[in-house]
């Protein structure tokens, strides 16, 4: 106990743990399904901890088995899992930058910009406008589009747009749709706020902040921002382009639209794929060749301090970068005039390693557990799962007990796993006096 009173971010996890426990309770009583019974204890904890992670992964009709103090309820823990993850994420730097010395702190410093040890307040101001200001705008935008067009009562467009916005920015995939947002997928007033505030989300606030702030030097940007803000354009520009190829002429997702519509939806499908988790064009009806593509997306993520899982964005073109030196010879790993840490890339290889051991689990879990399963439709629940995306196959609905507890379980580890392991490698750096004699195996 004094070593986790010693160092706070280590309760991370327990204060997660509540808050699912808490949610699993509130979505037992029978006044929060529409057929006013008593919700079993395992859809109850699988919907809460899904919306505490901000997954949005379901195992039933939400729309149809919730009613509207259930979804309240989901929209709330959604909010709160979100907002709660930037603010640890924030309060994770600043803990950890305290911790580290004297060198190490002015290295965080760095990479950190103006959040000082002081500046706490202030960030979590910043962090709470940003969220609650996207979403604003968001919601009102989408409200005057199923008002004015879809003839939406007003209080009922207010109602879904306000969800489906907190859920976009907050990267959750729930939705007040049985089929998805399919019947949105060609109306830009609806799908591009949902795509852009899921992106903003998905992006992590020591990102965004300095993105914005000196958006006309990004020469100047440091490393993990350019690392997340390029790197992020470039996945959503080559998964946009892949996906816009692999579905053009199949007929049960875009290949009945016109060219506008077949461009807007693969590029909403992808911009939620990555991160947000909301189906588009029917993510059960994909052609074989797509779902490669949005497991590796979802498996990478968005970046870090965001409401995104995956192992993150910067932890991906980390590595590529360390794989790229390494295949010139190079001494250092070097990204825009600057020399990697070497802890960072020890602390990106542990993330990634684990990550792919997690995911690997739990696919074989899953298919040992469920009778006539594909192997891709098991990987691609368990990379939703542990990436907090959400989007899913239709596996999930018909998935075992076991199996269900398993997805809980991902969904949990995915969420707090790389931010809890994150800042435990940090606290945990210690310089010995002395060394060991060096040798080098053979590799390969």
């Amino acid at each position: 106990m004094r070593r986790l009173l010693r160092h706070p971010v280590r309760l991370v996890p327990f204060g997660f743990l509540a808050a699912i426990l808490v949610g699993t309770g509130l979505l037992m009583l029978p006044w929060a399904t529409s057929q006013h019974r008593y919700t079993p204890f395992v859809v109850a904890l699988f919907t809460a901890t899904s919306a505490v992670s901000v997954t949005g992964m379901a195992i039933n009709d939400t729309p149809n088995y919730w009613n509207d103090f259930g979804l309240v309820m989901i929209t709330v823990l959604t909010q709160l899992g979100g907002l709660g993850i930037l603010t640890i994420a924030a309060l994770v730097i600043l803990v950890v930058s305290r911790q580290l010395g004297l060198r190490n702190r002015l290295l965080v410093q760095a990479e950190t910009q103006e959040y000082g040890i002081g500046d706490v307040r202030r960030l979590l101001v910043r962090i709470a406008a940003t969220v609650f200001v996207t979403e604003a705008v968001m919601t009102a935008v989408i409200t005057g589009r199923l008002w004015l067009v879809y003839d939406y009562p007003p209080r009922r467009a207010l109602w879904s747009a306000t969800f489906h916005s907190i859920q976009a920015f907050n990267n959750g995939g729930f939705t007040l749709y049985s089929d998805g947002l399919l019947a949105f997928a060609r109306d830009p007033w609806v799908a591009l706020p949902l795509g852009l505030g899921a992106i903003i989300g998905g992006l992590g606030f020591p990102a965004l902040f300095e993105a914005v702030r000196s958006w006309r030097r990004p020469a100047r940007w440091t490393v993990a921002t350019k690392l997340t803000i390029w790197g992020s354009l470039v996945l959503i520009g080559f998964g946009f382009g892949v996906l816009l190829l692999t579905e053009w002429s199949n007929p049960a997702t875009i290949g009945t639209y016109d060219a506008p519509g077949k461009v807007l939806a693969s590029f909403t499908q992808i911009a939620l794929s990555r991160t947000g988790g909301f189906d588009v064009i029917g993510v059960g009806n994909l052609s074989e060749e797509s779902y490669p593509l949005l497991i590796v997306l979802m498996f990478i993520g968005g970046g870090s301090a965001s409401t995104a899982g995956g192992i993150k964005v910067s932890t991906f073109f980390l590595l590529a970068f360390v794989i790229w030196a390494e295949l010139r010879g190079e001494p250092d790993v070097t990204v825009g005039g600057r020399r990697l840490a070497t802890a960072s890339q020890r602390q990106a290889l542990t993330v990634a390693l684990l990550s792919v051991a997690l995911v690997v689990a739990g696919t074989v879990a899953l298919i040992v557990l469920t009778e006539h399963v594909r192997y891709y439709a098991a990987l691609f629940e368990v990379t939703s799962a542990f990436s907090t995306t959400g989007l899913t196959t239709g596996l999930v609905a018909r998935l075992p007990e076991p199996g269900e507890y398993v997805l809980t379980a991902l969904m949990y580890i995915g969420r707090i796993g790389p931010l809890t392991l994150g800042s435990a490698i940090a606290l945990n750096t210690r310089r010995r006096l002395y060394r060991y004699p060096e040798e080098q195996p053979i590799v390969g």
